[in-house]
């Protein structure tokens, strides 16, 4: 079969397309012929080395594919051949607190991912595809979708009336604003584009900030919150946004540490934390339970996720350009149909 590897720590550039042997499964593993899978910011990370547990060479990358059942191993017995399947970003977190053998089972990083013709699942690590998603809607999922998830349920217990504030318009502020709203909470989104705030309007967003003509938008965000400050913050930005972050965030308020678009050194202590009884959580994805959980609600509220542009497998490396140009909106996604 066909697949792409990451075989050096040069970049994107040095990404392959190789021919490889179709995979076989072991007992408890499933093989799925891939459909759809997208991309995430990592997914431009790793093949420049020093992604923690996720730099192993060669490696098939990206975490978030969907696609129909090929085959199952002898111990299987939740799913079938012909059954539209996805896999959850971590195989090994199923329920409960991670560990650290669950967090080297990252698809795409830690084993090989969904960049590939025929890729491999492990039971327990599979859910099946909502029966009105598409595929491409379906691999947008573990990754931004859940991490969003997790971030505003399990951790931030987001309830209406709450305040959000959402940095861009990549996969994790999309969905965070669709959950958001469908959850009855406010929320305040920036981005560098009008026309990208314009859309999010068109999503929900109750307030909108230009963070190029309005630099000083964490005052802007206490304007708009009568000086009290949002109750989350989905921090994608890393550290170049975490300072105006922490002083858009009001008392008992919850930053959930998520990305690192705009670098990963900066200053860790800051007093305000304290004297605001503030929460700084990592997040790092989620589990198949939260996962379920997630998609349930996500179908109860006919939720759909928000897909920018399809690229064909063939043109893979296109979809990596066009996600490190970042002028999507949503979610990139790579198809097999």
């Amino acid at each position: 079969m066909h697949a792409y590897q990451v075989q050096t720590d040069k970049g994107v550039d040095d990404i392959r397309k190789v021919e490889v042997d179709d995979p076989a499964p072991k007992a408890d593993e499933i093989i799925v012929r891939m459909r759809a899978c997208s991309l995430n910011y990592r997914d431009l990370l790793i093949p420049m080395g020093g992604y923690p547990r996720n730099d192993i060479r060669p490696i098939v990358p990206l975490s978030d594919g969907a696609g129909e059942v090929v085959e199952v191993g002898s111990s299987v017995t939740r799913f079938k051949p012909g059954d539209r399947v996805m896999g959850n970003f971590f195989q090994d977190w199923v329920s409960g607190p991670v560990d650290e053998k669950a967090l080297w089972s990252a698809l795409g990083g830690g084993i090989d991912g969904t960049l590939a013709e025929y890729f491999v699942l492990r039971e327990h690590g599979t859910l099946k595809v909502p029966a009105d998603l598409s595929f491409e809607e379906a691999a947008t999922l573990p990754c931004a979708a859940l991490t969003a998830w997790h971030a505003l349920v399990p951790l931030g217990h987001i309830k209406a009336g709450d305040t959000l504030l959402l940095q861009g318009t990549g996969g994790v502020s999309i969905f965070g604003l669709q959950l958001a709203k469908a959850m009855g909470a406010n929320v305040i989104i920036t981005s560098s584009s009008d026309e990208k705030l314009a859309r999010a309007k068109e999503l929900g967003a109750d307030h909108l900030i230009n963070y190029v003509t309005t630099p000083d938008w964490d005052e802007a965000v206490l304007e708009i919150t009568s000086g009290k400050g949002v109750n989350h913050v989905l921090e994608v930005g890393g550290a170049g946004t975490f300072g105006k972050a922490l002083a858009s965030t009001g008392i008992y308020g919850i930053i959930s540490l998520i990305g690192i678009l705009s670098g990963m050194e900066g200053p860790a202590f800051n007093l305000g934390v304290a004297l605001n009884l503030q929460k700084i959580h990592g997040i790092y994805v989620g589990s198949v339970e939260m996962f379920e959980d997630m998609n349930r609600f996500m179908e109860t509220n006919a939720i759909r996720p928000v897909v920018d542009a399809v690229f064909p497998f063939d043109g893979a490396m296109d979809a990596y350009q066009h996600l490190a140009a970042a002028k999507h909106f949503g979610k990139v996604t790579i198809s097999n149909s």
